[in-house]
C-alpha cells in the first residue's frame, strides 16, 4: 500500500527519542540561519525588521532611544506595507467583480 492510504506522508519522521528541551523556541527556521536575535530573550529572527518589531511590543521598557526609535521605525514600515496589502487585495476583488458581472451580462 501507498503511504498515502494511511494518511501518513512519507519522509516526515520525528525523532521521540528524548522529552522535547525546554530551551527550543517555538520557532521552526528550517534550514535558514537567522540573521537576528533578541538580545533579551535569545529568540531567532529571520529579518532584523521582526526583532525590531519583536524587542518594541515585547521589551518596550527595556529598550534604549535608539532601540525605541528603530522599533518605531520598523512598526511605521509594517503597517505601511499592510496598508498596501490591503489596497491591493482590495484592488484584486473589485476587478474581480466586476469583470464577473461583465461576464454573467454577456452570457445570461
Amino acid at each position: 500500500m501507498s503511504g498515502d492510504a494511511h494518511r501518513h506522508v512519507p519522509g516526515t519522521a520525528t525523532d521521540t527519542s528524548g522529552p522535547p528541551s525546554a530551551s527550543a523556541p517555538d520557532i521552526d527556521v528550517r534550514d535558514e540561519t537567522p540573521s537576528a536575535r533578541c538580545p533579551y530573550c535569545k529568540r531567532p529572527f529571520r529579518r532584523p525588521a521582526f526583532e525590531s518589531l519583536h524587542r518594541g511590543r515585547e521589551h518596550h521598557d527595556r529598550l534604549s532611544d535608539r532601540e525605541r526609535a528603530a522599533a518605531e521605525r520598523a512598526a511605521r514600515d509594517e503597517r505601511a506595507a499592510l496598508r498596501r496589502f490591503r489596497l491591493y487585495a482590495l484592488g484584486v476583488l473589485v476587478v474581480l467583480y466586476f469583470g464577473l458581472l461583465i461576464v454573467a451580462a454577456f452570457v445570461v
